[in-house]
């Protein structure tokens, strides 16, 4: 009995071994997509805006932290929209959430505007205007990007069932 007891429990740790191994291989994956996605922004914003060197020494480090900025704003009303209860609505909640939306807007607002004082001594006007396109046309491409290799994938695996299917109906 010790025996089947001990087998059972070292077939779990080695399922959650693997299992751990999966979403840690997962995790590697999906920063290194981050890291090229990033890698790629960089890229494609410093072309679009013509930077030159010295400019793109001054201009990246403000627009990480603009951008790092961003994040925490969403972030915080993400965490925010968490706690409301979609199955037991709460008014005051709610309203709480509907106040949290617009004071981070304000407060997004207000971020662009510090931002852009502080860009402006580094670029053009022209460069400045230049990168809310630039940052519009780089999402657009990503979306684009994902959307044609999802499309792919699900022509793959089309492919693969339909393959599967011949094979069956040679072998009946």
């Amino acid at each position: 009995m010790k025996k089947i007891i001990s087998l059972i429990f070292a077939i779990t740790v080695i399922s959650f071994c693997r299992a751990q191994e999966a979403d840690d291989q997962q995790a590697v994956t999906n920063a290194a997509a981050r890291e090229k996605i990033k890698a790629a922004r960089i890229g494609f914003i410093t072309q679009q805006l013509g930077l030159t060197p010295e400019q793109a020494e001054k201009f990246w480090p403000l627009y990480n932290e603009m951008m790092q900025k961003r994040v925490e704003m969403r972030n915080e009303y993400k965490a925010a929209e968490k706690n409301v209860n979609p199955n037991n609505p709460d008014p005051k909640q709610q309203q709480a959430l509907v106040d949290l939306g617009l004071k981070l807007k304000q407060d997004q607002i207000n971020l662009e505007k510090e931002y852009s004082d502080k860009l402006k001594n580094v670029i053009t006007a022209q460069q400045l205007l230049n990168l809310h396109r630039a940052e519009k046309d780089f999402r657009a491409t990503i979306i684009q990007l994902l959307n044609n290799r999802r499309l792919q994938q699900q022509r793959t695996e089309n492919f693969r069932e339909r393959n599967m299917r011949l094979r069956q109906r040679k072998n009946n």
